[in-house]
């Protein structure tokens, strides 16, 4: 028996030391890297849909604070910490971009805009909520498991 202990913790041994690192933020972000900071723990950062209160009503990534862009700086600036992590989704990526400046022109120091917004968010398999949201009626590959596992692969073989 003392064998096949010794043995053990000399594989131990030999086994690289890896400890899990928190993922980061970046000046630009896929969907999958902003999920998969949700799906490390307890995030501290804050979601911004900077579209107009219809589209926001309409469907939006669950938790996404709603920051109509003409209303930005201000709202944020009354409500936000400087150094809150801030993702920024908005019609398109030309709208999140200029929303993202506009934060950055303020003062806010980590700004990411979500490269292709809501969309992509939903391509992934993202959370959401709104009006159409609770409309659609799942998937038929929601109740088969198998069809799940296949959804999961492809979706996170996606270079998003």
């Amino acid at each position: 028996m003392p064998d096949i202990e010794n043995a053990i913790l000399e594989a131990k041994d030999k086994l690289p030391n890896v400890t899990p690192v928190e993922p980061q933020q970046m000046p630009e972000s896929s969907a999958q890297a902003l999920k998969s900071r949700l799906q490390w723990g307890e995030p501290a950062f804050t979601i911004l849909d900077v579209r107009d209160r219809t589209a926001f009503n309409q469907g939006r990534i669950m938790g996404a604070m709603p920051m109509p862009i003409d209303q930005l700086p201000d709202r944020a600036l009354e409500s936000l910490d400087k150094r809150r992590e801030i993702y920024i989704y908005g019609q398109d990526d030309e709208q999140s971009t200029q929303a993202a400046n506009q934060l950055r022109n303020a003062g806010f120091e980590s700004v990411s805009v979500l490269k292709g917004g809501l969309a992509s968010w939903r391509e992934i398999g993202g959370p959401t909520e709104g009006y159409s949201e609770q409309l659609d009626a799942p998937p038929q590959s929601a109740y088969n498991i198998k069809d799940r596992l296949q959804d999961h692969a492809n979706v996170t073989s996606k270079n998003l």
